[in-house]
């Protein structure tokens, strides 16, 4: 599959710059003390022999500047496999240049050619600017449906491993 200019597939090389963008990503969050990973965990889950996701990177004067970061999830529904988009950031100086386009519509190619339904992710609901991309793009919000995440005491205790 050809990708985009200034698109390709990570390499276990482009480590570090993942995790910057993943920390550029978590301040522009407002979170920028959440981020747990480190580059072995990345290089791990991402390049090993049992990888869990995927990143497109996105380079521009020779330099990573903005990722893709998915994984395949499965519909039971639709009986057929789709994406998740779990990170997508572009530098800030280099927004506006397509570049964030070219790393969806890669990933959308990927879905096409793969024989996937669907890509999806989830916007904080305050970040207008990205909301307004996805949605000049033909993304819809899901209607009806809250995420909920089970972490750290609550996920122990579900597991049987925390008190009694």
């Amino acid at each position: 599959m050809r990708l985009p200019d200034g698109v390709r597939e990570a390499t276990p090389a482009d480590v570090p710059d993942i995790l910057r963008l993943i920390r550029e990503l978590a301040a522009y969050e407002r979170e920028p003390d959440a981020v747990e990973t480190t580059e072995a965990l990345l290089q791990t889950w991402l390049f090993e022999s049992d990888p869990v996701a995927s990143v497109l990177v996105a380079e521009a004067e020779g330099r990573v500047v903005g990722i893709a970061l998915w994984f395949r999830t499965y519909s039971t529904w639709t009986g057929v496999p789709g994406i998740y988009l779990e990170d997508l950031y572009v530098e800030p100086g280099r927004r506006g240049s397509g570049l964030g386009k070219a790393l969806l519509a890669s990933l959308a190619r990927i879905a096409v050619d793969r024989g996937y339904r669907r890509v999806e992710w989830a916007v904080l609901d305050w970040n207008t600017p990205s909301i307004e991309f996805y949605q000049a793009l033909g993304a819809r919000p899901m209607a009806d449906w809250t995420t909920y995440r089970l972490t750290g005491d609550a996920l122990e205790e579900l597991s049987g491993l925390g008190g009694s």
